[in-house]
């Protein structure tokens, strides 16, 4: 494959926003980013600020077909789950690919060159495997392909509807059984996904609800064999921490380590009521954090201690989860407003910290360390932010990575390298077409009827 060359007025390189950026890549791998440099004759223009491609580090990309339909009227997290496993119900591999295909696509054209998905729907109605048991989770695999981004499919295990209670209705396409049997069908897909150049699959436990406490090993030990990544829902509601305290007398974190669930390679994803002992033992095991501002507030589920859980030690990505939105510049921004909400005073967070966060601290904890920054070695990830918009004109080159997480939004997003490959130019995606008629056409054949 040829030397790959661009030229970025303005690209933000880890510490600082460097002008003049003459960036070349070798294939799916950055060869040298070099500031101060004149275009050369031939190089692609990148004009606006150039950042490392995106991660959303936690998706549920069937979800998707609920925005707006999850927005009638009031409720909470327990009642909005209701709608969500109605859409569960309907899905099969073809409509499953179909949606994820359109769900990728608009992530792509909002600059996410990598996404995190945190599977559970594994089979058919009633819990009858497919004659292909890991069919659903090979059509996420094949969707992320054909919109242009890598994934990681975070294989969830899912075994009981409560703790002490078991799956029901739409819940019985979760569970495999056990956690060992949960392990095998897992295992079959790492393996037949092994050396796929876009995708790796890591494991998850949906929540402490759903795994009971003697399987937790099980899960965290076949993260830890493999040494994949491995995540967890983790106290996002309060009424998850009360039942695990009167069923474990212990705190849900408390539990995920006695399972031996937490370290490095592990994410809590929301982590929205914590005490003080849930923080500091998370930090200390340097067990990461994902926070989904906008699902979070959609929800409803309230505002977790971000803030003290990166000064503990925890490191930080963010997710789109149900994609109310999905925009990482919003998730990034919600971080610091949230917490000025939460406190009543500016400034918890340093603008190159939340860049951070969306994009070489999500794309670590999506298993792909060397993704994530403007750097040689690198894989090949970029995302131009237009300038020209009524959101971001009259921003300067002073101030511009601060106007873009406080201002932009995905549709300032022109230009998107995934790879090495160009994926959107000039705000059109270049594999899939028509992504709106995708999205429109994938959502209309399950929810309609």
């Amino acid at each position: 494959m040829p030397e790959t060359v661009w030229h970025a007025e303005l690209a933000w390189l880890g510490d600082q926003v460097a002008v003049d950026v003459l960036i070349k890549a070798d294939g799916e791998r950055f060869t040298s980013v070099t500031p101060g440099v004149p275009a050369p004759p031939g190089a692609r223009r990148l004009r606006g600020l150039t950042l490392p491609g995106l991660a959303d580090a936690h998706s549920h990309a069937f979800h998707r077909a609920l925005r707006g339909r999850a927005q009638t009227g009031g409720g909470t997290f327990w009642t909005w789950r209701e709608q969500m496993y109605a859409i569960a119900g309907r899905l099969d591999p073809q409509s499953c690919f179909a949606l994820a295909r359109g769900v990728y696509a608009e992530m792509a054209l909002a600059g996410i060159s990598c996404v995190g998905e945190f599977h559970y729907l594994h089979h058919g109605a009633g819990g009858r495997p497919y004659d292909q048991p890991n069919a659903m989770g090979a059509a996420l695999i094949a969707a992320a392909a054909e919109a242009g981004i890598r994934i990681t499919l975070l294989d969830a295990c899912y075994l009981a509807g409560g703790i002490g209670r078991p799956l029901a209705g739409p819940q019985l396409r979760f569970g495999d059984g056990s956690a060992d049997a949960w392990a095998a069908r897992a295992g079959a897909l790492h393996k037949a996904e092994e050396g796929t150049s876009h995708a790796r699959v890591g494991a998850a436990i949906h929540s402490v609800r759903a795994v009971p406490r003697e399987h937790l090993q099980v899960v965290a030990a076949w993260a830890a064999d493999r040494g994949v990544p491995l995540h967890v829902h983790l106290s996002e509601q309060p009424a998850e921490n009360e039942e695990c305290e009167r069923a474990y007398g212990m705190s849900p974190t408390r539990l995920l380590d006695e399972g031996g669930a937490l370290g490095p390679r592990t994410v809590a994803v929301h982590a929205t009521h914590l005490g003080d002992d849930d923080i500091a033992l998370l930090g200390a095991t340097a067990t990461g954090v994902c926070m989904c501002p906008t699902t979070e507030r959609d929800l409803a589920d309230g505002i977790g201690p971000a803030r003290e859980l990166v000064r503990a030690g925890s490191p930080m990505s963010l997710g789109s989860d149900q994609h109310a939105v999905i925009d990482l510049f919003e998730e990034a921004r919600a971080v610091e407003l949230d917490d000025r909400l939460r406190t009543r005073r500016r400034g918890h967070w340093r603008t190159g910290e939340l860049l951070a966060a969306a994009t070489a601290d999500g794309h670590s904890a999506l298993g792909w360390p060397d993704a994530g920054r403007l750097a040689p070695g690198q894989y090949a990830d970029l995302v131009t932010v237009a300038l020209d918009s009524v959101r971001l004109a009259g921003t300067e080159a002073s101030f511009v990575a601060e106007a873009v997480v406080f201002a932009a939004t995905a549709a300032d997003v022109r230009d998107v390298v995934v790879s090495g490959r160009e994926i959107v130019r000039d705000g059109r995606h270049q594999l899939v077409t028509d992504v709106p008629g995708t999205l429109h056409a994938a959502i209309r054949s399950v929810t309609s009827g």
